[in-house]
């Protein structure tokens, strides 16, 4: 395990103590669904929380559980409540925070669904949820206590679990991470173009690296979510649907962002399933899609770019990758210059030596110029500028990647390493 290993991913830890915690001494195999609203502007965000749900399976991670692998947007710490220890710890990103990049967050306030699995607490807990902003500074944090035995936390299982069925089983929940694929814009007549979609979509995934070297560590199952009608909103278009979590393209007014805001809908159509990540197929052939770190991956599912797009964007939500195409020279409000971004595919140089330092070849020229010979590489590692949305200032690994073009053949080595360390984080 080398240094950098340590440093980026395990350097994280909230408990440096030599006692390993065992799951069973503050969980039962049950899983707490918070259901949280994040509200506001640029100038002030609050938290609230919503409802407390719970189901009778826990599918996620039994160990690590005082550590997290990646810094995200926001940050999720619970305690037990009689020693103040730190029993589990998750990180995230949301769609309110990206919003708040946007004009409009200067002079509207909104509120968006943030949802949460944890593990159930065997004892009173103390769950504490901290946005940060675009510095990596505390914007807006909120504390309440979780009793196991009040009453009114209830079952988030209805009468029917919706239909499902696996299409990559290699195990029980607790040897591996579990993917669920929703249906959207669906009808009841159409399920099985909607499993042939989720077939698709898992082997598009599984045939890139490292998700194919580390597939007997994954389980897939295809969700037949409902919708009554075929098709997903197109907003521009003036083109409104009645489907299962209500996604749109236009989000932010980007054309081709596609993206849901009922995340609450989400979750009460997978509930009874085990699930740790989700994906979410629109079936329509207009082109775009969404990923976001710990909520959800959204893509159209019938455009000649759906295998390359789903990909991308499970990169996001699964891997925490950033985005390395840029737009133009100004500063991404996202990414300040003088502040290094956490995800691990990009960088401002701030602290280049928790990024790929480590594995740049010695003769290697930061920055780097793309040549002609490599300008379609995903492998020729270098430091080019030209990432996170701004032309200057942000630097990606490779000239190519698939967190960069949808022509793109492969992750760069960078994605790579990131990503096996996430599914090493998940399962060892």
């Amino acid at each position: 395990m080398t240094k950098t290993f340590l440093s980026i991913f395990l350097g994280c830890a909230l408990c440096q103590s030599v006692y390993c915690q065992d799951f069973n001494d503050f969980f039962t195999n049950r899983t707490l669904r918070a259901d949280y609203l994040f509200t506001g502007n640029k100038k002030n965000q609050h938290i609230v929380l919503d409802e407390l749900k719970y189901m009778d399976i826990w599918a996620g991670r039994r160990s690590h559980l005082n550590e997290f692998p990646l810094e995200g947007n926001g940050r999720i710490t619970m305690k037990d409540k009689a020693t103040g220890e730190v029993i589990y710890v998750t990180s995230f990103s949301s769609l309110f925070q990206e919003w708040l990049g946007e004009p409009e967050a200067e002079t509207l306030s909104r509120g968006y669904e943030n949802t949460f699995l944890m593990p159930f607490p065997r004892k009173e807990a103390v769950i504490t949820v901290d946005l940060f902003n675009a510095r990596h500074e505390v914007a807006a944090s909120f504390t309440h206590v979780v009793n196991p035995e009040d009453i009114l936390i209830r079952n988030a299982v209805g009468k029917d679990v919706v239909p499902h069925k696996y299409i990559l089983k290699n195990g029980t929940c607790e040897d591996c991470i579990d993917v669920a694929i929703m249906a959207e814009g669906y009808t009841e007549d159409e399920m099985e173009k909607f499993y042939a979609d989720a077939q698709k979509a898992c082997n598009a995934i599984f045939n890139h690296s490292p998700f194919k070297e580390n597939i007997e560590k994954f389980n897939v199952v295809a969700v037949a979510t409902p919708s009554i009608d075929s098709g997903v909103n197109i907003p521009r278009e003036k083109l409104w649907k009645r489907t299962a979590v209500s996604s749109h393209f236009d989000t932010f007014y980007s054309d081709r962002y596609l993206t849901s805001s009922s995340v609450n809908d989400i979750h009460d159509l997978l509930a009874g399933i085990p699930y740790e990540h989700i994906i979410i197929l629109a079936n329509t052939d207009t082109y775009g899609g969404g990923g976001i770190f710990n909520s959800f991956t959204l893509t159209t599912a019938h455009h000649s770019m759906f295998e390359p797009v789903v990909v991308h964007e499970f990169g996001h939500s699964f891997g925490g990758l950033a985005d390395e195409y840029a737009y133009t020279d100004a500063p991404s409000p996202l990414y300040p210059y003088d502040v290094e971004p956490w995800e691990q595919n990009i960088t401002t140089l701030v602290d280049f030596k928790s990024k790929w330092e480590d594995i740049l070849p010695a003769d290697v020229k930061v920055p780097t110029e793309v040549s002609d010979e490599s300008s379609a590489s995903c492998t020729h590692l270098g430091v080019y500028q030209g990432a996170g949305y701004s032309l200057k200032g942000i630097y990606r690994p490779s000239p190519d990647c698939r967190m960069r073009t949808n022509e793109a053949p492969a992750f760069c080595p960078v994605c790579q390493r990131s990503l096996q360390r996430l599914i090493d984080f998940y399962i060892k």
